[in-house]
């Protein structure tokens, strides 16, 4: 299982450049690569700005909407890429087309998947730590599971500050660790928040963290950060590099 799980947050020439960097090795070999753009409204349109946005990886992708059936596509298809947005929005779709069983299915016997913000997020055993509003009712909560855990994409520590003109003022409301420590009331699977510009290059059972930090929520526990090229195990403990 080949999986690079990203939070996003890409604007700077450092963080681009990890994220084709990695995108090129993580798609070696793929002559195509097929994109899910349903976390967006306009699927034509989101998967060209994602094909030009990448183009300096090498990597040749083609929007899911193009083709007349979803699920054949998917299951002859050498690579998938899933873009972010609102990840209700993409669970739905993935839902109503019928890709949670193929997508799993085809990810277990190799194919190399790459998701970023709702594309990591529907990655999991469900989207219950997404950052989104829920627009629309999706059927089922319930994602891939192609890894054990939860992810939380743009994970930031601490408060929110506003700028207003040249000044800053606290925003006092809830922090993203409060808002894991609600679903952690309810459910027990570990939870790794990926600070912007993070990816995890994850292989069968064990991931390594590149291009920036990730702090792990376990239920009862109190978070922890790591910084890039930490290496986590299926239950998010740490393992030596």
């Amino acid at each position: 299982m080949r999986l690079l799980l990203g939070s996003g947050g890409l604007r700077s020439d450092a963080r681009r450049a990890v994220y084709f960097e990695e995108m090129r090795r993580h798609f070696d070999g793929c002559d195509e690569v097929i994109f899910i753009p349903y976390a967006s409204s306009n699927h034509s349109e989101y998967s060209s700005k994602i094909s030009l946005f990448s183009a300096p990886s090498g990597v040749q992708m083609r929007g899911i909407e193009s083709f007349d059936d979803p699920h054949a596509a998917i299951a002859q298809a050498q690579g998938l890429y899933v873009g972010g947005g609102n990840t209700f929005l993409l669970t739905k779709g993935l839902h109503e087309n019928g890709l949670i069983d193929i997508v799993r299915q085809r990810v277990s016997e190799g194919m190399p998947y790459m998701g970023v913000s709702a594309g990591a997020n529907v990655a999991c055993p469900t989207m219950q730590t997404t950052n989104d509003m829920p627009i629309v009712p999706p059927p089922s909560f319930e994602t891939f599971g192609l890894v054990p855990f939860q992810i939380n994409a743009h994970y930031h520590d601490g408060t929110i500050w506003m700028k207003e003109g040249d000044e800053f003022r606290q925003h006092f409301g809830e922090t993203r660790a409060q808002r894991i420590q609600e679903f952690h009331q309810h459910n027990d699977r570990p939870v790794l928040g990926l600070w912007e510009g993070a990816f995890l290059n994850w292989k069968d059972n064990s991931g390594i963290l590149i291009g920036g930090d990730a702090t792990v929520f376990h239920p009862q526990s109190e978070p922890v950060t790591y910084p890039e090229g930490t290496e986590f195990g299926p239950d998010l403990i740490t393992r030596p590099c």
